[in-house]
């Protein structure tokens, strides 16, 4: 890797990490990033979750503020998407990716529809949450976080999205409080894939380590920028990358 490739895999990493912090998709950024200076697929989305994950701890840690009186649903939901994260990994070393790759765009969209209706959503069980019949940690929300948690550990791109959509609906939270959750989550995926490609997959140190310092730097960047969204711009945000997540993989 040339100097000017390098100073490109830090300032994707930079990128990736403010992003993932606000909402998600900063995979989208480094992934390819990888890939145009020749580094093999699998290699690149290996090399990528590991040098992600300083970017996620340092987001996590941004969100600190909003996290406070969440650590029993993050204990539940924590031990889902660590469960999720481990089983995508190992599908991504054993099995071929097409059959997961077609379905990842429809998962997009459908999250972005989620995230678009969720205020509706929200006030609806709301009322139900005060007439008794709804409960905040469900076997829905739970299953979902399992099955980001899959997609997370396999690929990575715009779990936040995923995670915003299912959290916004089915728990009763503002969304920066959400979006605090959604970064803790986001790191236990990385970290859980990250430890199980240490022990079985050909890894790009150099660009581990670029990534690892830029995202790091942005993930401080998205803390700050995030937490000054209101909720209805965070929304916009969301569906933004989103749409940029789809198209980039569709055309990809």
């Amino acid at each position: 890797m040339t100097l000017w490739e390098g100073l490109a895999v830090l300032l994707a990493g930079i990128g990736a990490g403010t992003i993932n912090t606000v909402v998600g998709s900063g995979t989208l950024i480094t992934f390819p990033v990888l890939l145009a200076f020749g580094v093999p697929p699998v290699t690149a989305n290996v090399s990528n979750t590991i040098g992600l994950v300083p970017g996620t701890l340092s987001g996590a840690i941004g969100y600190r503020r909003e996290l406070a009186g969440q650590r029993d649903r993050l204990l539940r939901m924590g031990t889902a998407s660590l469960l999720g994260g481990l089983l995508g990994a190992y599908l991504l070393v054993k099995l071929p990716s097409a059959a997961f790759d077609t379905i990842v765009p429809v998962l997009i969209l459908l999250a972005l529809v989620l995230v678009v209706i969720q205020p509706r959503v929200a006030r609806a069980m709301a009322a139900r949450k005060r007439d008794g019949s709804a409960a905040e940690i469900g076997p829905l929300l739970l299953g979902g976080v399992f099955l980001t948690g899959i997609y997370g550990g396999y690929f990575g791109a715009a779990q936040g999205v995923l995670l915003v959509a299912l959290m916004g609906m089915l728990l009763q939270d503002s969304m920066q409080r959400i979006n605090g959750a959604k970064n803790v989550l986001a790191l236990i995926v990385n970290a859980v894939a990250a430890v199980f490609f240490l022990f079985t997959s050909e890894i790009d140190w150099t660009a581990v380590l670029l990534i690892a310092v830029g995202s790091t730097l942005g993930g401080q960047l998205g803390a700050k920028v995030g937490r000054r969204l209101p909720p209805p711009a965070l929304r916009g945000v969301i569906v933004a990358v989103g749409l940029v997540a789809v198209t980039r993989m569709l055309l990809g």
